[in-house]
């Protein structure tokens, strides 16, 4: 596999080093841009080649002049192809709804093990999944539940989908919060069996990332 190209927006000085540090130790990821705001790195970006444009950009929420948010919302329109994790001490439920709706790919706490995050980066650049903490994951369920309940379908609608009896068993575990590999254990499946389910989720939904898988499902009622 080759190597995946990061890039690390934060605002705080220790973190972006202790980061880089212990991501880049043995792990496959090389650090292509590391910016201390948003404006930086949108300047930074205009001026890169195109073969060190990030895969993976690590942002920051709170930051000064602007925010992780608005950065994604800008730099989504000229490169859609980078996709954005925000990396952030918040599990705020306007926070995720707003960076969701910017296109952000996955939503990490910063008090994950740092392990759990090189592999959430790695399950996203391979596409096989969208990370999120399991107390976000937990957050986007209620938030699109409470939605729902704001603004009540006048008609349910009739799911298009032809998802199976297994994954919508799968889909519910990873909604709540599961990893693949506790999925897998509940399930008495192997850890590649729900890999494959995921993926078949994905295609069969017509959605590239667990936010919109959420959101797909509890639209069409696929879920309890």
């Amino acid at each position: 596999m080759p190597d995946i190209k990061i890039a690390l927006v934060d605002d705080n000085f220790h973190t972006r080093q202790s980061l880089k540090e212990l991501l880049s130790f043995n792990t496959g990821l090389v650090f292509t841009m590391v910016c201390e705001s948003g404006k930086a790195f949108l300047t930074k970006l205009k001026n890169t080649p195109s073969e060190d444009i990030p895969d993976i950009v690590l942002m920051d929420v709170e930051m000064p002049e602007m925010d992780g948010i608005e950065t994604i919302t800008i730099a989504k329109t000229v490169y859609p192809s980078i996709r954005f994790l925000i990396l952030t001490v918040f599990d705020d439920e306007d926070i995720l709804f707003r960076a969701i709706k910017a296109g952000a790919s996955g939503f990490i706490l910063k008090d994950e093990k740092v392990n759990v995050i090189k592999q959430h980066i790695h399950n996203l650049y391979e596409g096989i999944d969208a990370p999120m903490s399991p107390s976000i994951a937990r957050k986007a369920l209620s938030l699109i539940q409470k939605s729902e309940m704001d603004h009540p379908a006048t008609t349910e609608p009739e799911s298009p989908f032809d998802v199976s009896s297994r994954e919508i068993e799968v889909l519910q575990l990873l909604v709540e919060g599961y990893n693949y590999r506790n999925i897998g254990k509940k399930l008495f499946i192997s850890h590649n069996t729900v890999k494959k389910h995921v993926a078949n989720i994905y295609e069969k939904l017509h959605v590239t990332s667990k936010a919109q898988a959420i959101k797909v499902s509890h639209y069409y009622k696929l879920l309890k």
